[in-house]
């Protein structure tokens, strides 16, 4: 169900203008969104892998609650009040500043770089979803570690890991190099 997600069809992606001969400088804002986007796919895979060795019955729900205090994307479970913590954060506040202030800033050089901010906007309005939905799957789980609430939290999890990896190589593929052409801050 959650799996099969339109948009991630390429082909219904607006694509951005190339840009040539950048330079070092040029290309290192688009690096550095890269940095901040491969720390996301590592959260997304340590998610996965949790939820995968419960699973498999290779660890308990105690050794994985166990494990994740000591990860450090983990710290803020607490504070932030439930079981998706930092990582939900983290996306939400990447995908907030993106929203706010390099996508109009991106909106302004032409109609095909709106184009690609538009679309970009709306699919994070689709990772928003499935982060909630995460975040109430993996609280269910909490209180009630049973097999449907494991498959229920497994498939939102895949869901969201299949959106956001699509989402952030589209992401740094259309607006990378743009973000030092237009010198627009990472």
């Amino acid at each position: 169900m959650l799996l099969d997600i339109a948009f991630l069809d390429d082909s219904t992606r607006p694509r951005a203008p190339k840009l040539e001969n950048l330079t070092p400088q040029q290309r290192a804002p688009g690096r550095h969104l890269k940095m901040i986007h491969d720390h996301l796919r590592q959260n997304v895979t340590v998610l996965r892998n949790m939820i995968n060795e419960v699973m498999a019955g290779e660890k308990s729900v105690e050794e994985v609650a166990a494990e994740a205090e000591a990860l450090t994307m983990v710290t803020n479970y607490r504070q932030f009040g439930n079981l998706c913590g930092q990582h939900c954060q983290t996306v939400h506040m990447h995908h907030s500043i993106e929203d706010a202030h390099i996508f109009p800033a991106l909106s302004e050089k032409g109609a095909a770089w709106k184009k690609v901010t538009d679309r970009l906007q709306e699919e994070h309005e689709i990772v928003h979803a499935l982060l909630v939905k995460l975040i109430a799957a993996l609280n269910t789980l909490v209180r009630d570690p049973s097999p449907t609430n494991f498959a229920d939290a497994r498939e939102i999890n895949d869901a969201l890991e299949r959106v956001l990896l699509s989402h952030l190589g589209y992401e740094e593929d259309e607006i990378g190099d743009a973000l030092g052409y237009f010198e627009i801050g990472v």
